[in-house]
């Protein structure tokens, strides 16, 4: 006697989307320490070794290093406050503040490197301002003198956002009793703040901050764009020419990985130390209190300082789509929307946003079908491996696009070269899967997260009735999760519209470029190259700010869920 389908179906399920993060995910990061750690002997530690003692590597480690402690730090100093005023204080446009404070997540810090090279090159707009103001008696290279500094501060201006929005949850779901009880004790507010809340946000801080320090420690395209070679990102992107020939490009991708995969770890672990048992729901409706008068204008005028900041690069990059001349001089000299028509009318551009608009979707369709079973396998069934699943699903938020990148590089085009899998060939596939790899744990999230919100009673009601397990599904489950499903699908087309990484690894050819390695390729060209990738950034941000905002409108408060590390 046969089994019946539904008994089978999820199994069947489940093994085949484990098999496919094997493939696609645990597949390459085997090659990768492969090629780091086996040479012709056998089992050698020759290569980290060699990378270690190398003093240039050394100086490349911790200039990445520090890059990434600088601007986790910057991101705490900025989002800390504003997530705790969004969380406990009222005033009025506070909706429209929350919408604007998600903008900076809209323009990767590589497209926006384009314009902070012009405000802050020798002849850019800083320059020209100190001159007239007569504090300098020449033009400044600011980014030649302090190229880091200037990274830190792009990356900061696009991260905050990911850690202020896992700070507003975190304040939001206190239970406000605890804080009443500490103040009804005599603690002042200070005190209840660092004794009380701080401690109990400890997880959702935890979670913010290791997203942001693996993202800034990855980060490749902006000490790309601004010069600075001597980042481990930047020297994993020059050894990729040498893919199965130098192994050391291997052991620097191992080492990134190593250091993102421990600072993931050691945060579950605080976070796992720190959970302090609660009320397990809020007991007491939290009432936020208004703002009124002098302090109103204080944060007003603080949001405002760190949106002007925040959104500067921006609007450098539009005013350089826009400007006919700009140079030493405050302002463009001239308008045009000249270059708006050149970045849609070029062939390469054209087929940059062909490709992307391709991969952004494909990618997005994966995400919806895996990121479902996952979510449904995890939730609904609940068979023997799902918590694994689950964990394995995660894992792309502990490993950066720029490893998963580099190992597809080497083990396809080894093991399939010629293929429709080889990358130097035809980079497609492999770019529409690792932009899907990489945004699948932001589906699994959303479908988790609706899936927990709808009682199953519907659906055991369906089944009741006689409905199959897949009637059930089509009928009852997936519209009751569309909302989720769509937010979800939202967030993973826009981010993957402008995947920098990916992007600048695996497309070696014209004809396969996506937009942000056209942007790339303008930006090194003459004739207005740079006017043009402005203006073909200005195009993309539009369409990823369109796609946020809507995500934000579907999710509402658990838009913070999607940029959590567990």
């Amino acid at each position: 006697m046969s089994k019946s389908p539904s008994s089978i179906t999820p199994h069947v399920i489940l093994w085949s989307i484990l098999a496919f993060l094997a493939i696609f995910l645990g597949w390459p990061l085997l090659h990768v320490f492969r090629g780091a750690f086996v040479d012709e002997t056998g089992f050698s530690l020759t290569y980290m070794g060699s990378l270690l003692s190398d003093p240039l590597q050394l100086q490349a480690l911790g200039n990445s290093l520090l890059i990434a402690v600088l601007v986790t730090t910057a991101c705490m100093v900025v989002s800390l406050p504003m997530a705790w005023f969004m969380a406990r204080r009222s005033f009025p446009a506070k909706g429209l503040v929350a919408a604007l404070l998600l903008i900076p997540l809209i323009l990767p810090p590589f497209v926006g490197a384009v314009g902070m090279r012009i405000l802050f090159a020798r002849a850019g707009s800083l320059s020209a301002l100190l001159m007239q103001l007569g504090l300098v008696d020449g033009p400044v290279d600011w980014l030649g003198r302090f190229p880091m500094l200037g990274i830190v501060l792009l990356e900061t201006m696009h991260l905050f956002p990911v850690l202020y929005l896992n700070l507003v949850a975190s304040f939001a779901n206190i239970d406000p009793s605890l804080e009443d009880a500490a103040a009804n004790m005599g603690a002042s507010p200070w005190r209840t703040f660092r004794r009380v809340t701080l401690p109990l946000a400890v997880p959702g801080i935890f979670a913010g901050t290791t997203l942001v320090f693996i993202w800034a420690f990855t980060e490749l395209g902006t000490p790309l764009v601004f010069g600075m070679r001597r980042v481990l990102p930047v020297m994993i992107y020059d050894s990729v020419s040498e893919v199965g020939t130098n192994p050391i490009g291997y052991a620097r991708v191992v080492l990134v990985l190593v250091i993102s995969a421990l600072g993931f770890w050691i945060s579950k672990r605080l976070v796992q130390r720190s959970k302090t048992t609660t009320l397990g729901r809020l007991t007491v409706q939290r009432k936020e209190t208004p703002l009124r008068g002098f302090k109103l204008g204080l944060v007003y005028s603080f949001f405002a300082l760190i949106l002007g900041f925040a959104l500067l690069p921006h609007v450098s990059v539009v005013m350089i789509a826009l400007s006919q001349r700009w140079f030493l001089s405050v302002l463009p000299e001239g308008w045009t929307l000249e270059f708006f028509g050149r970045a849609l009318g070029s062939d390469m551009t054209q087929g940059a946003m062909v490709n992307s608009l391709f991969l952004a979707i494909t990618a997005s369709v994966i995400d919806v079908i895996l990121g479902f079973c996952i979510a449904w396998l995890c939730v609904r069934r609940k068979l023997v491996g799902s918590d694994w699943l689950d964990t394995v699903a995660m894992l792309p938020i502990a490993v950066p696009g720029l490893v998963i990148a580099f190992g597809y590089l080497g083990c396809f085009s080894a093991r399939f070269p010629g293929s429709w899998l080889d990358p130097r060939t035809n980079p497609m596939a492999l770019l529409a899967i690792s932009y899907a790899v990489r945004r699948l744990p932001y589906m699994v999230r959303a479908a988790h997260a609706g899936l927990q919100q709808t009682s199953v009673t519907y659906e055991e009601a369906a089944a009741n009735l006689g409905a199959s397990p897949l009637r059930v599904i089509r009928r009852i489950t997936l519209p009751l999760l569309t909302a989720n499903l769509l937010a979800g699908a939202v967030l993973c087309f826009a981010f993957s519209m402008l995947e920098v990484s990916d992007s600048l690894i695996l497309a070696q050819s014209e004809q396969f470029y996506p937009i942000t390695k056209a942007i790339y390729s303008l930006m090194e060209g003459l004739e207005n190259g740079v006017n043009v990738a402005a203006a073909l950034g200005t195009w993309a941000m539009a369409l990823l700010g369109a796609g946020m905002l809507w995500a934000a409108c579907l999710l509402g408060k658990r838009m913070g869920s999607m940029f959590r590390a567990g």
